[in-house]
């Protein structure tokens, strides 16, 4: 496969797998996500390769996926998107070697929920975590919901996902999103450092000890196909396209007149079901007589 989304080297026995939008802030469509998978499945080619490093290039991790591709899904074909994203999620999980996240600048939406797949994850002190999904419309139902609130514990994982909270690189490592944070200067070295560190120790100890280290949490994997479905009946929605559409415009999304409309619709309802409205004329009139 010929990258045009990503750059990939081999250095220092890792594979170094870079997503390379930098104009979106490493936001990722279809075609990266098909790139990225593609390039981690090549280590296992390779047996001298120790460690897969992701990394944003030009200064951020990943912003999250690419609105103008977002934007033309729905129920039809959101299995294109979400069959890619849990591609390349269970491709991070199901390699026999340590996958590290390294994290600067915005590591946000689909980008946090890519740095969640991950095995280890370290990050500039400035960097930004969060999620996304309330403000633009859309469901962090493919990693997030499933593995926050087991690194940080239910109540920051709902704060973080509910209200959009974010954390510097400093304070995810703190309180366990991020296994530990670096001035940025440092961030390289560090990661070069750990890679280093991965090379002297027993390979099949590893391979075996990621599966076992694994085995709780590849208990969520229907839970991943129950948030898959869920997302399918929100892509192409009004309501997703104005958050999303708001944001693109750098505008406030709003989303209150869904509300309304969903206020007025049961409105509707109940009208019919207090007055009987809630059957065939010819029930009624039978009902009647």
């Amino acid at each position: 496969m010929e990258y045009t989304e990503i750059v990939y080297e081999r250095r220092l026995d890792a594979a170094w797998i870079g997503i390379n939008r930098p104009e979106v802030r490493n936001a990722f469509r279809e075609q990266t996500l098909d790139e990225i998978a593609h390039a981690l499945n090549l280590t296992r080619e390779d047996p001298t390769i120790v460690a897969a490093v992701i990394y944003g290039v030009g200064g951020h991790f990943s912003a999250g996926g690419d609105f103008h591709a977002m934007m033309k899904l729905n129920k039809a074909n959101s299995y294109m998107w979400n069959d890619r994203m849990q591609m390349v999620a269970m491709t991070c999980r199901n390699l026999p070697i340590p996958v590290i996240a390294m994290v600067e600048g915005a590591c946000v939406g689909g980008g946090h929920e890519l740095m969640l797949w991950t095995d280890l994850v370290i990050a500039s002190e400035d960097s930004i975590f969060g999620q996304t999904g309330a403000r633009v419309g859309a469901c962090p139902t493919v990693g997030a919901t499933q593995y926050i609130g087991k690194l940080i514990g239910e109540r920051r994982a709902k704060e973080m996902i509910f209200l959009c909270k974010r954390y510097s690189g400093k304070e995810a490592a703190e309180i366990g999103l991020a296994n530990e944070s670096v001035p940025a200067s440092e961030l390289l070295a560090r990661v070069e450092e750990v890679v280093g560190e991965i090379k002297g120790y027993s390979s099949q100890t590893i391979r075996a000890t990621k599966v076992s280290l694994n085995y709780d949490s590849d208990s969520l994997y229907p839970s991943w196909q129950h948030g898959m479905e869920l997302l399918a009946n929100i892509w192409g929605t009004d309501e997703a396209n104005e958050g999303m559409n708001a944001f693109l415009e750098r505008r406030p999304a709003d989303f209150h007149q869904f509300r309304e409309r969903n206020a007025e619709a049961l409105g509707t309802y109940m009208g019919d079901y207090n007055e009987g409205r809630n059957q065939s004329e010819t029930s009624r009139d039978a009902r009647d007589a």
